[in-house]
């Protein structure tokens, strides 16, 4: 097989590629037992690839998702995968034309269901498969939800998943945690919210227009929650009572900062947090986005003491598309874990590799611009046919393996 000769690499080889069995979109990725599972934002549906050989991968095994939903992320755990069911928010009217309204308005309140303005005819919830059998993935247990749908999900195992959740009577999605004990028949355990999302409830926003409080998703180690809302910011979360988490700090940057925040990751033996806020506009139109890495010696009072580099070996603003930070490889357990490297996609800019030994001084010692799509998958009118590198997972054996919109799964080994 030849490769697509990757626009930029350093200390980063690309070994192997996947066209996800011609369905070259996807989102979310998880390398389990040797099959890379993917979720696909635009081929309705999530697909399991073969890649016990990364550089040969073989078999694909698609598996579609049920009508106008979406099923974008994924995890899995020993013989358990869990999939989010949610309405198809991308093939939506309301977001079709302008991608801005997405990221800067009330997903409850654009296309809510509550007061009847929308009729559901989406699945809305969290499906749980057994993947015993890694190509034959059969379905035993459904979490439903009433509203838009689930977003995202943290699961490694044991009693509770971590789920982000738009429920009819909120604004936007809120964090939900399920109790997976009998995973044929999951229930909700408990749930938290920033004041002033609970419209149902007399609650009101109070952070203006423009500016969308939503949980991205929340990383749980121990029994603490690292909670990204968008730009709602930071909570840090206690939830050793699982039906009553409780608010330990919350910390919002935008303004000045453009909001956005995505992604966490604490690396507890060094008392470490990083914090990705996403490029969401293209030509950075919501303005630089950066990786913020905080010292949480007291949770209660977390402290920024420096950002990740920005790549600049390119002019990555005008390349197109959106550039800046989306997500990170987040250490799970029985993958690559490490507490000085961190492993992020930068969308247009590809992937990166940065040393944080020094938490003072990080750097980057690794990096791979993958080539542009080859054909363009995603539906949205205007989109440019440039690499926007989504997803990222590291297995154990260091191997990389990075989804995009279009451009279907990049295989690659990092050299630093």
């Amino acid at each position: 097989m030849t490769l697509p000769t990757p626009d930029y690499a350093k200390n980063i080889r690309l070994i192997g590629h996947s066209d996800q069995g011609g369905r070259p979109d996807a989102l979310q990725v998880m390398v389990h037992r040797g099959f890379a599972y993917v979720a696909h934002p635009w081929s309705q549906g999530f697909s399991i690839i073969d890649v016990r050989d990364p550089k040969n991968p073989g078999e694909t095994v698609f598996v579609p998702a049920p009508p106008n939903t979406w099923t974008i992320h994924l995890q899995t755990h020993d013989d358990l995968l869990l999939v989010i069911h949610a309405r198809d928010l991308f093939a939506d009217a309301a977001f079709a034309v302008d991608e801005k309204v997405y990221y800067t308005k009330s997903v409850g309140e654009t296309v809510g269901t509550a007061a009847g303005r929308v009729s559901r005819n989406w699945s809305a919830g969290m499906a749980i498969y057994d993947i015993s059998k890694p190509t034959a993935p059969r379905q035993i247990g459904f979490f439903p939800v009433e509203g838009v749908g689930i977003h995202r999900i943290w699961y490694v195992g044991g009693r509770y998943a971590y789920v982000s959740a738009l429920l009819d009577g909120y604004s936007d999605y809120i964090f939900l945690i399920v109790d997976l004990q009998d995973p044929t028949k999951p229930v909700e355990a408990g749930r938290w919210w920033i004041p002033g999302m609970h419209l149902a409830g007399g609650e009101q926003p109070t952070w203006g227009e423009g500016r969308r409080y939503a949980l991205h998703h929340g990383l749980v180690e121990g029994d603490t929650a690292y909670a990204c809302w968008r730009d709602g910011g930071l909570t840090i979360l206690d939830i050793a009572d699982k039906s009553a988490p409780k608010l330990i700090t919350h910390r919002n940057w935008s303004p000045p900062f453009g909001g956005g925040t995505h992604s966490a990751l604490p690396l507890p033996k060094r008392d470490l947090l990083i914090v990705a806020d996403e490029a969401v506009l293209d030509h950075e139109e919501d303005g630089r986005k950066r990786t913020w890495i905080f010292d949480i010696q007291d949770k209660a009072n977390p402290i920024s003491i420096s950002t990740l580099p920005t790549p600049s070996e390119a002019d990555y603003t005008a390349k197109g598309g959106h550039f800046g930070p989306h997500n990170l490889h987040e250490n799970r357990p029985g993958s690559f874990v490490s507490d000085t490297l961190i492993f992020a996609t930068y969308q247009n800019a590809g992937v990166r590799v940065f040393d944080i030994s020094n938490p003072f001084e990080p750097k980057e010692t690794g990096a791979l611009v993958p080539a542009a799509p080859e054909r363009m998958v995603d539906k949205r009118a205007n989109r440019p046919q440039v690499i926007q590198s989504a997803d990222l997972f590291v297995d154990a054996n260091g191997i990389i393996y990075s989804t995009d919109y279009n451009a279907g799964l990049a295989i690659m080994e990092y050299e630093g």
